[in-house]
C-alpha cells in the first residue's frame, strides 16, 4: 500500500438510524424546506422593514435595547444565576457544533433585536452593523452603492457576531485577512454592565485583539464597526482545471495567487478573490476573480453568468465542468457570486437531497433552496447529530500555506472527503499574540505568499461525508478529527470552533494561545460571568457544577500545564 493509499477498512452493519438518514429528504422536502424559505420571507420583510428606517431611528432604538442588556445583566445574582449566555435556542446557531452548554442552568439575556444596519459611512469607508446582521442583509445594502465588506463570508445566514467571535473567511482574505482583521471597532457590554468601545489604539486595545475567536465569553457584543472598499458591478472570474497529483495541485494553487518572485503587494499580479476545489485526488479547479465593470462584462462576446438563479447548476458542479472543457471565462454579477455557495450549502446540499441538483428538482423547487441549517439541526434527535458526528465530516483545517500539500494528502488518506475547499487568508504580526497568530520568525523563512507583516495560511474546507461511510465501510469519526487536531497541532494549524472538537483543555491551549484571552478575562471581569471559551467549545453537554469547577480552578487550568 503507497503512502497515498487509505487503510483497507471492514464493512460496517447498517443500523435503524442509516435508514432513517437515506430518506429523510422527505422531512426536508415537506417539512424544513416550506418552513425555511417562509423563514427567509419574513426575515427580508424585516429587512425591508430596517431599512425604510433613518440612521437616526436605528441608532435609537439600538442605545435603547443596549440599556435593556445592561439592566438585565445588573439583574444577575452571581451566587444564584447561571452564567450568562444569550437567549437564542441551541439549535439556532449555524455552525455544526451543538450549543450544549445552553442545556445547564444559565442566565439569559436577549439579543434578538440587534439586527440593523446602523449606518453606512461613505466618507469613512465604514459600515456600523449589529451582530445579527447576516451577510446577506448587508450585501444587498451595500452592493447596489459600488461597496462591499472587505470579507463576505459565502453563505447568507452567517452573522456579523458569529464570524467576529468565531471565524470566517472569503475569496478576499489572501488580501484582507479573516472576517475579524478587518474590523475596526468593538461595541461590547462588560459583565459589569458597562459599555465600551474598543479600537486597536484606545484605552481598550487589548480587548479589541482578545475578542476574535473568543467565542463572546469576553463580553457581548452589541455592534462592530467594518471596514468597507469600493467594488464594481461584475466578478471577472477565470476557471482554470489542473491535473496531477495532491503536491501538483497544492503548488498550482499557491501559484494561482502567490506570485514566485515575492511581490504579494502588487495588484496587477494578485487577484481580488481566489477559490480552488479538489474533486479528487488528482484534480481540481483553480479559480481566480477580478472586479470588472458592467462595461467591460457586457462587451460583445463575453459571457455573463448569473449564478444566482435558482435553476441554475450548483456552482460547486458549475465549475467542475473546466476539468472537461478546459480554462474559460465568465462574468457574474458582484453579489451573486459573494453568495455563490449559498443554494446548495457547497456541497452539503447533495447529502441533504440526493436529486436536488437535477434540472427538474432545481426548476420545480430550486427557489427554496437552501434548507436553513438550524431546522435542519432542530429536526434531528440525539440519534441522528451522533451518527453524523461519526459518519460526516464539516472541519476546516487553517494551515501555513507552505503545508497545503501536507494537509491535503493527510486528508486524503485519513478521511477521503472530497471535493475539497481551499481559501487563502492572512495571519498578520500583530503588536500583540492573539489566540491564532502566524509562526514565529516566518518572515525570515520567505515562503510563497509571506509577506514581511503576514504569513500566508489556507482553509482546507472538509465538508462530506468521508469514503469508507460512502462505501459501507468502518468509520470512527471522533477518532479521525482527534487525529486531524493533533496533526494540525503538529504543524501550526488552527480548527474553527464551530465544528465539532474532541480537544482536551490542554490540547485546545497548545493549539490556541491564550496570555491575551486569560488577561482580559480576570481585567474585564468575565471569570464568574460568562463561560470560558474552551468549556463553551468542548463537546458535550456542561454541568454547571463543571464549569464552575473550572473557573475556581483557573489559575491551575491545562492552558497553565500547555504552557
Amino acid at each position: 500500500m503507497s503512502d497515498l493509499e487509505a487503510p483497507l477498512r471492514p464493512k460496517r452493519k447498517k443500523v435503524w438510524v442509516d435508514y432513517f438518514v437515506q430518506f429523510r429528504w422527505i422531512l426536508v422536502i415537506f417539512v424544513v424546506l416550506p418552513i425555511s424559505f417562509t423563514l427567509y420571507f419574513l426575515t427580508y420583510l424585516g429587512d425591508v422593514k430596517s431599512e425604510m428606517k433613518s440612521y437616526k431611528q436605528r441608532q435609537k432604538e439600538h442605545d435603547e435595547n443596549v440599556k435593556k442588556v445592561v439592566k438585565r445583566l445588573k439583574e444577575r445574582n452571581p451566587s444564584k444565576d447561571g452564567l450568562v449566555c444569550t437567549a437564542r435556542k441551541p439549535w439556532i446557531a449555524v455552525g455544526m457544533r451543538n450549543v450544549d452548554y445552553k442545556r445547564a442552568r444559565h442566565f439569559e439575556v436577549d439579543l434578538s433585536a440587534f439586527r440593523n444596519i446602523l449606518e453606512i459611512d461613505k466618507e469613512r469607508m465604514i459600515a456600523r452593523v449589529e451582530p445579527l446582521v447576516n451577510m446577506g442583509q448587508i450585501s444587498r445594502a451595500s452592493v447596489p452603492m459600488n461597496l462591499s465588506l472587505a470579507v463576505v463570508a459565502e453563505l447568507d445566514d452567517l452573522t456579523v457576531g458569529g464570524l467576529i467571535n468565531g471565524y470566517g473567511i472569503e475569496g478576499s482574505s489572501h488580501i484582507y485577512g479573516l472576517f475579524s482583521d478587518t474590523v475596526v471597532a468593538y461595541e461590547i457590554v462588560l459583565a459589569d454592565g458597562q459599555v465600551v468601545r474598543a479600537t486597536k489604539d484606545n484605552e481598550y486595545s487589548d480587548l479589541f485583539y482578545a475578542i476574535p475567536w473568543s467565542q463572546g465569553t469576553l463580553g457581548l457584543l452589541v455592534s462592530a464597526e467594518i471596514k468597507l472598499i469600493p467594488i464594481k458591478e461584475y466578478m471577472r472570474l477565470t476557471y482554470k482545471p489542473v491535473v496531477g497529483n495532491l503536491k501538483e495541485l497544492a503548488q498550482a494553487y499557491i501559484d494561482s495567487f502567490a506570485p514566485r518572485d515575492g511581490d504579494q503587494d502588487n495588484p496587477e499580479k494578485v487577484p481580488d478573490f481566489v477559490e480552488t476545489m479538489i474533486y479528487n485526488s488528482t484534480e481540481g479547479v483553480m479559480m481566480t476573480g477580478r472586479y470588472a465593470s458592467k462595461e467591460e462584462a457586457k462587451k460583445k462576446g463575453n459571457v455573463i453568468n448569473n449564478v444566482g438563479w435558482w435553476f441554475k447548476p450548483w456552482f460547486y458542479q458549475h465549475a467542475q465542468t473546466a476539468l472537461k472543457k478546459g480554462e474559460f471565462v465568465e462574468y457574474i454579477p458582484t453579489r451573486e457570486y459573494y453568495h455563490r455557495h449559498t443554494r446548495c450549502l457547497y456541497w452539503e446540499g447533495k447529502l441533504i437531497l440526493p436529486f436536488a441538483d437535477q434540472w427538474w428538482f432545481r426548476f420545480l423547487l430550486g427557489w427554496m433552496m437552501p434548507p436553513k441549517v438550524s431546522l435542519l439541526k432542530a429536526t434531528q434527535g440525539e440519534a441522528i447529530r451522533n451518527y453524523y458526528h461519526e459518519m460526516h465530516v464539516i472541519q476546516d483545517m487553517l494551515v501555513p500555506l507552505y503545508k497545503v500539500g501536507d494537509a491535503l494528502e493527510w486528508v486524503h488518506q485519513e478521511m477521503e472527503v472530497y471535493p475539497l475547499w481551499l481559501c487563502p487568508h492572512r495571519l498578520f504580526k500583530l503588536p500583540v499574540k492573539t489566540m491564532v497568530y502566524p509562526e514565529p520568525g516566518f518572515e525570515h523563512q520567505h515562503y510563497q505568499g509571506d509577506t514581511s507583516y503576514a504569513q500566508m495560511y489556507t482553509d482546507v474546507g472538509v465538508y462530506y461525508s468521508p469514503g469508507p461511510v460512502l462505501r459501507g465501510e468502518v468509520f470512527d469519526g471522533a477518532d479521525a478529527v482527534r487525529r486531524m487536531e493533533d496533526w494540525l497541532i503538529e504543524n501550526r494549524g488552527f480548527q474553527p470552533q464551530y465544528a465539532v472538537s474532541e480537544l482536551s483543555e490542554k490540547k485546545f491551549w497548545r493549539m490556541f494561545d491564550g496570555d491575551l484571552y486569560e488577561h482580559c478575562r480576570k481585567k474585564y471581569g468575565a471569570v464568574g460571568t460568562f463561560m470560558s471559551v474552551y468549556y463553551k467549545s468542548k463537546k458535550g453537554r456542561k454541568t454547571e457544577k463543571e464549569v464552575q469547577e473550572a473557573e475556581q480552578a483557573h489559575l491551575e487550568t491545562a492552558y497553565a500545564e500547555a504552557t
